[in-house]
């Protein structure tokens, strides 16, 4: 067993057989970050992997169960840090993994402009709130709110990461998809495929996932819509296959 503090727990990665430490009260990973991994387009053995707003590992994780190319996650709060460091330790793939305590800003400079094939990123979805109205648990706050970075500097860092042809793949709320794709397109990354994921069916989307590519030439796919909840509020197919073993082709195409 890992060595635990406070109130983590152990939990497991059941589609990779993978285990992640986990806190209630410091950060948990949710769906997103595994339709993250699941959608962006990883290269199965050669280039290089950098995953922005890390946390506790989750997203680096994931991707390692198809990819044997070297994956560099980066996160801003030293116990997301460590929590991932730990995680990736005890599933001994530390030849594989490499964990950065920093700024994501800073990752362009720190592990080299334009070299890299794929860039993910979970962002912090919110804009900053008032005082009043922010998290008063500094871990979550952060992971939420865009107090230690904005949509922009996540995009921005990304295409200076990303060699011309790279991809980059994002997942945040459908009201900023405006903003994502602007952004997107202010830096060199063409949006190329979009997927909106639902509740249920008849619901509103509530989480959209996006990928571009460096310098690549205008022509944005708009893949099916994946439905999280059934009529019964069990998980779809999709979904429970996405938690519980092999992805559908369709949602790595």
């Amino acid at each position: 067993m890992p060595d635990l503090k406070g109130d983590e727990r152990l939990d497991y990665l059941l589609a990779e057989e993978l285990r992640i430490i986990q806190s209630p009260t410091v950060f948990s990973f949710s769906l997103d970050a595994v339709l993250l991994a699941r959608f962006a387009s990883v290269p199965k053995t050669r280039g290089s992997i950098i995953d922005l707003c890390s946390g506790n590992g989750v997203v680096p994780l994931l991707m390692s169960a198809k990819t044997s190319a070297p994956i560099t996650g980066v996160e801003i709060q030293e116990r997301l840090y460590d929590m991932a460091v730990r995680s990736i330790r005890y599933n001994e793939l530390n030849k594989q993994i490499v964990m950065i305590n920093g700024d994501l800003k800073d990752a362009p400079e720190l592990l080299g402009q334009e070299k890299h094939t794929l860039v993910t990123c979970n962002p912090p979805y919110f804009l900053t709130p008032s005082d009043k109205e922010i998290n008063l648990n500094e871990h979550l706050a952060i992971a939420r709110h865009e107090i230690m970075c904005t949509l922009e500097d996540c995009i921005l860092s990304s295409s200076k990461l990303l060699k011309q042809g790279g991809k980059a793949a994002f997942v945040h709320r459908p009201g900023r998809l405006l903003d994502i794709v602007t952004l997107m397109r202010k830096y060199r990354i063409e949006p190329k495929r979009l997927r909106f994921v639902y509740p249920k069916q008849g619901k509103e989307a509530n989480t959209v996932l996006v990928e571009g590519i460096k310098d690549g030439a205008p022509d944005l796919k708009i893949l099916p819509p994946l439905y999280v909840y059934d009529e019964q509020g069990e998980y779809t197919e999709e979904v429970r296959t996405i938690l519980y073993g092999d992805a559908p082709s369709l949602l790595r195409r």
